[in-house]
């Protein structure tokens, strides 16, 4: 085992799961016990020319709401895994300034646990879409000097290794954006870039309520079918109509991420019977059972029994229909596929690819589960159940 044996330190993990509203790290040792902790500020690495992400929880932040959408900032960064965002440019990450954002958290749960330093980092960080800028973030946490060695990988990794027994699975984040990554024990991946419409991207709670305001808007004036949501959107806001509706986002009377309060009242809508809005809830029931399949056969995983994990709040808010789309649809696709909703928060799955990386066994990983509760809950009755069910 890596870092362990006569004359050397015991070997540990430095683990961080950085979002946008927040960062939760841990250090764990080689058993899977937790040494130490501590939670900040979001990371958002700068590009070029902008300033560091500061650390605390006074900075601004893009925290989506409870079944998705923007920050309450109007901003369309990511709050968890999955979130869309729009702040890409061609000058690529700032990686080593948006760490210092992190440094002081860093800082504070080494510190807790008696160290200054550790074995491993595993890092799974927000916005870290794509290789290039995953390769150029583990580049800037070596600089920091946090650990021997590190790994940095986009934050759905730590979802769906939190959801899993082994590094071997599938997982579809749904929050305020849609993202799917699978990996199989043998370091094979597979991963779509995520970063927004230009990547193919649709679904998710932002993407959600722009499609439900496009049918509610062409249903009032006459362009598109009836539907309920022409009524049920500007009620939300006690507003009269579509039009004042449309009018007061577009005039700024209501702030641009208020638009995430209406994927709830999307699926309510649909769950009181309005074709249009079941319909939206249908094709993104089909948008992520398409990406898991996609994944699956990319891994040659489609014909054996396999996690499907799903997270991120629109999906972990269990509306009866979307998850018995997935559920229906997956089972004709890919039928010994296991689905399950993970609720362990993501900083479990950066540590337990932390201990896979240094080779501890299973009781160190299940130790470290038992500190963070169950992993998952199953979807459907088929197939094996999830482990500690």
């Amino acid at each position: 085992m890596a870092g362990s044996g006569p004359g050397r330190p015991p070997a540990t993990v430095l683990a961080i799961d950085a979002g946008n509203s927040k960062t939760d790290v841990a250090v764990v040792d080689a058993e899977g016990s937790v040494l130490g902790s501590a939670r900040g500020g979001g990371f958002r690495p700068p590009r070029a020319g902008a300033a560091a992400a500061p650390d605390g929880p006074d900075r601004p932040n893009g925290e989506a709401g409870p079944d998705g959408g923007a920050g309450p900032d109007g901003g369309a960064r990511r709050d968890e895994p999955g979130q869309l965002h729009a702040l890409h440019t061609l000058d690529g990450l700032d990686g080593l300034d948006g760490l210092d954002g992190l440094d002081g958290t860093v800082r504070q749960a080494l510190g807790s646990a008696g160290l200054s330093s550790v074995t491993h980092v595993s890092a799974c960080l927000a916005n870290a879409d794509l290789p290039a800028e995953e390769a150029e973030l583990a580049e800037a946490v070596r600089a920091r000097g946090w650990g021997a060695s590190s790994e940095v990988r986009n934050d759905t990794f730590a979802v769906l290794r939190a959801g899993v027994d082994e590094p071997r699975g599938v997982a579809v984040v749904c929050g305020a954006g849609i993202n799917c990554v699978g990996m199989v024990p043998d370091g094979r991946t597979a991963r779509f870039p995520a970063v927004g419409r230009i990547s193919g991207d649709w679904g998710g709670g932002a993407g959600l309520a722009e499609e439900a305001l496009w049918f509610a808007a062409r249903a009032e004036d006459g362009r598109g079918a009836p539907t309920e949501l022409a009524r049920t959107l500007p009620a939300h806001f006690g507003l009269p109509s579509m039009y004042a509706l449309v009018e007061a986002l577009h005039l700024g009377r209501l702030a641009a991420g208020r638009r995430h309060e209406l994927t709830p009242v999307l699926f309510s809508t649909a769950a009181a019977g309005d074709a249009v809005a079941g319909a939206i809830v249908d094709r993104l029931a089909e948008e992520v059972v398409l990406m898991s399949t996609v994944a699956l056969g990319r891994l040659g995983l489609l014909d054996e029994e396999v996690p499907v994990v799903l997270g991120g709040s629109v999906l972990a808010a269990r509306h009866p229909r979307l998850l018995g789309g997935i559920e229906e649809l997956l089972a004709a696709r890919a039928p010994k596929a296991v689905v399950s909703v993970v609720t362990a928060p993501p900083v479990l799955g950066a540590a337990l690819l932390g201990l896979d990386r240094l080779g501890s066994p299973a009781a160190a990983r299940a130790r470290l589960r038992s500190r963070y509760g169950e992993q998952a809950s199953a979807v459907r009755g088929s197939g094996a159940p999830p482990p500690g069910r």
